[in-house]
């Protein structure tokens, strides 16, 4: 991103979009830390907090879609701004969508109090906190434009899926062993894919953060293998209110 422009209400444009993107990190960070803690300590009233939560999220998705739009209509951005408006657009695409997970998130915390209290929440613990430090770093890569710290985060995504894989086994397992632990077991195992695919958005926005900086695709630069299924994009699964 260009750093000062000949019309200075350009800067300042620039300055909110970037201001109101930080917003909506710092709200989906919130959002999804406090539905961890409420899944680890069972607090329902937490839970709802969040899932309450997720229309301010939204909300901050619709200023960031609106200033984008003002701004390619407007000034006609070139070259690095292009890049970063652009960019800054599909950022916030995916902090919606983490938005979205942490709520679903809170509203599993719901459906497991109402079932036996078991021990196995505690096997999701280790992956929702890797996943936090990947959109911790992701959100603080774009916020000091570095990109030694995007591709940091990038690098997690594979051990997170690892340690989902690990996650969803033992909980098959446990589900063989214990029938009447299916009901606690397939709520967990949909908030488990939750927290891996917030993990997968906060790989998109490391990506994102690559391409605005230097103008190269991440995943040309450094391919990953492609995924052996393909998925909706979709956090409910199966009901859960």
């Amino acid at each position: 991103m260009t750093d000062r422009h000949t019309v200075r209400s350009y800067d300042e444009d620039l300055k909110g979009l970037t201001a109101t993107i930080l917003e909506m990190g710092a709200l989906a960070e919130s959002q999804f830390a406090r539905a961890a803690k409420a899944m680890a300590t069972r607090d329902t009233a937490l839970a709802r907090e969040v899932i309450e939560g997720d229309a301010r999220v939204d909300a901050l998705e619709r200023d960031v879609n609106e200033r984008s739009i003002r701004l390619l209509a407007l000034r006609q951005p070139m070259a690095d701004d292009l890049r970063y408006i652009i960019s800054g657009f599909k950022i916030s695409a995916d902090l919606e969508r983490i938005g979205d997970y942490a709520a679903n998130l809170g509203k599993r915390v719901l459906v497991l109090d109402r079932l036996p209290e078991t021990p196995l929440v505690r096997e999701l613990e280790p992956m929702a906190d890797m996943a936090l430090v990947m959109l911790r770093d992701t959100l603080q890569a774009y916020r000091d434009r570095d990109i030694d710290r995007a591709m940091d985060a990038w690098n997690q995504d594979e051990p997170l899926d690892d340690l989902y894989d690990v996650v969803v086994k033992k909980m098959s397992g446990v589900m063989m062993e214990d029938p009447s632990l299916i009901g606690a077991c397939a709520h967990l195992m949909f908030i488990a894919r939750n927290i891996e695919r917030i993990g997968d958005h906060a790989t998109n926005i490391a990506e994102n953060i690559y391409f605005f900086i230097s103008g190269l695709p991440l995943r040309m630069v450094h391919p990953k293998p492609a995924p052996t299924t393909v998925e909706t994009d979709t956090p409910d699964g199966p009901e859960t209110e």
